[in-house]
């Protein structure tokens, strides 16, 4: 084992416009770890999470992924985004194509696999996420749990060192939340890296390894669990799930 952290942030600001979303933020995942981000809305999550893949570009400070710093643009930043597997809100699937073509399309466009092995590996992605019966449908064809379980399987077709999930259930009807979670579940206990946004307490408290919570952009707890739920230490954070938990 490494002492490299698979997701290192150092000092990181990030404004848009006048609005200071990020206010430096350190923030180290090792590899193998669970980090569920809790906050408000209009806390800074969802950006954090984007800016680990250069979705959002930071204003000053180092992000790294693997010991690497984040390339600017170009092929370099390309690997780097293969390595990354990223699940959203929307699903963001390719309308036109079926779910094994989208979840076989990076690894033969960018990993340059033949399509044989991205089909063979296609399919037994499809089956851990449980949709292999929906291989040949379209994603309109699908409910929205099973779209995202089919992103979920596209993002891991690349053989990401991390996952990034940005509220992957939120968009979605309750009934199907719980599928897209057992399969995060699934994932985490296999020892993916993920960062995960949610407001799924109930999936913080069962996967995570670590809670960071933040508020106003910045970091203001980051605990196990157990602890963050039972006795938080600032008042933001009792504020929030005193909110949250008598729901």
């Amino acid at each position: 084992m490494t002492d490299t952290p698979m997701i290192r942030m150092a000092s990181v600001d990030k404004h848009f416009g006048d609005l200071h979303v990020l206010r430096d933020i350190n923030l180290e995942v090792a590899a193998g770890q669970v980090v569920v981000v809790l906050g408000p809305s209009g806390s800074g999550k969802s950006t954090l999470c984007r800016t680990i893949n250069r979705l959002e570009p930071i204003d000053s400070g180092t992000i790294e992924v693997d010991g690497k710093a984040l390339p600017a643009e170009g092929k370099a930043l390309a690997g780097l985004r293969a390595d990354v597997g990223m699940v959203f809100q929307s699903f963001n699937l390719f309308a036109h194509k079926t779910i094994l073509e989208n979840v076989t399309l990076g690894p033969v466009k960018v990993r340059r696999n033949s399509k044989g092995d991205a089909e063979k590996a296609g399919l037994a992605l499809l089956e851990r996420v449980g949709i292999t019966n929906q291989r040949d449908k379209y994603p309109a064809q699908l409910s929205g749990g099973q779209q995202q379980r089919a992103a979920i399987a596209r993002a891991l077709a690349m053989k990401p060192k991390v996952m990034l999930f940005d509220e992957p259930t939120s968009a979605l009807d309750p009934e199907m939340v719980q599928e897209v979670l057992d399969v995060m579940v699934t994932l985490a206990k296999e020892g993916m890296t993920m960062l995960v946004v949610t407001h799924e307490m109930g999936f913080a408290r069962r996967a995570a390894n670590r809670v960071v919570f933040m508020a106003d952009g910045e970091i203001v707890e980051d605990a196990v669990p157990e602890e963050f739920f039972t006795s938080p230490r600032t008042d933001r954070a009792k504020d929030f799930l005193g909110k949250i938990l008598t729901h």
